[in-house]
Parts: structure tokens; sequence; C-alpha cells
């Protein structure tokens, strides 16, 4: 008994078929292989990044909230004269400026005169914004930027996005994670690569129109709200 042959009205499907789970396959392996490209490009990068000994001075100088060592590091500048005025965007609205203050009354002086607070912010999105209307009403061309090391690539793609002023980051680093040291630490590698996922949905979201833009960032503030 002779195999079953296939129609001709069958054979254009197949061969269609086959054409479209190769390109599919083909486009699945380059995605990921850029993504994983791209990741070991970023981790890199953020390792290689390392707090200055020195610092160019600005007009003021932002401090993004989420550990006291960046708080710190920002006080350390403006006591420094690096800049005129020192906002801490980000502020757990349960928190009160004597929670952050210095212990030494000559900083506590400095601290009353020139920090601000800014309670409104809940992700970087809020920390961009809320710095673009300070960094405005204030009327500074530049600002000195402190934050952790793995934040550093997105706060600055974010503030750059709202704020016209020149940008000098100045990153915090808590672990070292240079030379490749980030592979070995599970810890250091899991963070890195949620900062990773976040910096590309930040890159993704700039190529969207300004109202697509508008309703991603509700998109994934809501979902953080509820993680």
């Amino acid at each position: 008994m002779s195999a079953p042959t296939m129609s001709p009205a069958r054979r254009p499907f197949r061969a269609y078929r086959t054409a479209f789970l190769r390109i599919t396959a083909f486009l699945v392996v380059g995605a990921v292989a850029a993504f994983a490209g791209g990741f070991g490009i970023f981790a890199t990068y953020v390792g290689n990044l390392a707090t200055p000994e020195q610092v160019a001075g600005a007009d003021a100088i932002v401090v993004l909230t989420g550990g006291q060592a960046r708080i710190d590091a920002a006080f350390q500048l403006l006591r420094a004269g690096k800049g005129k005025r020192l906002l801490i965007t980000g502020v757990n609205p349960a928190t009160l400026p004597r929670d952050l203050r210095p212990q030494t009354a000559k900083d506590r002086q400095l601290f009353n005169c020139c920090v601000d607070f800014d309670y409104e912010a809940r992700d970087t999105i809020g920390n961009a914004n809320e710095s673009a209307k300070w960094v405005q009403l204030n009327g500074y061309d530049s600002i000195i930027v402190v934050t952790n090391n793995y934040h550093m690539p997105r706060s600055l793609l974010e503030l750059g996005r709202h704020t016209g002023a020149s940008v000098e980051p100045y990153p915090v680093v808590n672990t070292r994670l240079d030379d490749g040291r980030w592979l070995s630490e599970p810890q250091a590698l899991r963070v890195l690569m949620t900062e990773y996922i976040k910096y590309v949905v930040s890159l993704l979201r700039g190529l969207m129109p300004e109202g697509m833009q508008q309703e991603a960032i509700k998109f994934v503030q809501g979902a953080q709200s509820q993680s």
C-alpha cells in the first residue's frame, strides 16, 4: 500500500508554516542573545562605576532616597560646598526631617538652612519629575545626582528626559562589583538583573508617543504599588 501523498494545495501552506517557524525561532534566539549581551554590558558598566574622589561643583545636589549611605554621601557634598542646596527626593511620608538630620550642631545648622524634602515621588520616574520641578523653581543649571551605582543608569535616563540641567553622576558603591565580581554574588546579580529589566523598559517607553508614555507610566506605577 503506497504512502498518502500531500495534496498540491497544502504544500504552499506547509512551506509558509515552516518558514514562519524558522523566522520566529531566529527572532527569539536573537532577542535572547541581545538581552543577555545587553545585560553583560550593563552589569560591567555598573560594576566599574566608582565614587569619585574629586567632583566638580554644581548649582545643587539631588539625592534619590533608598538608603542612608546615599543621604550621607549627598550631605558630605553639601558640607564640602559642592552645591548651594540639597534636595532629598522620595522621602517616606512617615519620615520626619529630624530622622535624617545630622547629629553635630554645625551640621544641623547647614541641614536646616539648605536641605529640601520631596514627599511626592514614589519611584524613579517620580524622582525625576519632582527633581525637575525643584531645579526649574530655583533656576539651577547644573546638579550632582547621588544614588547607588546600580541605580545610576536609569536615574540619569529619567532625569535627562525631565530636566534641562546638566547632570553630574555621583554613584554610591556599597558592594564592589568590578572585575566581574557580580558574577559570583547572587544577591548582586539579582539586583542587577532587576535593574536592567527596568532600564530596558524605560528605554522602550521613551520610543512611545507621548500619550502612550503616560499610560505606560501609570501601568508601571500601578504594578509597583501592588507588588
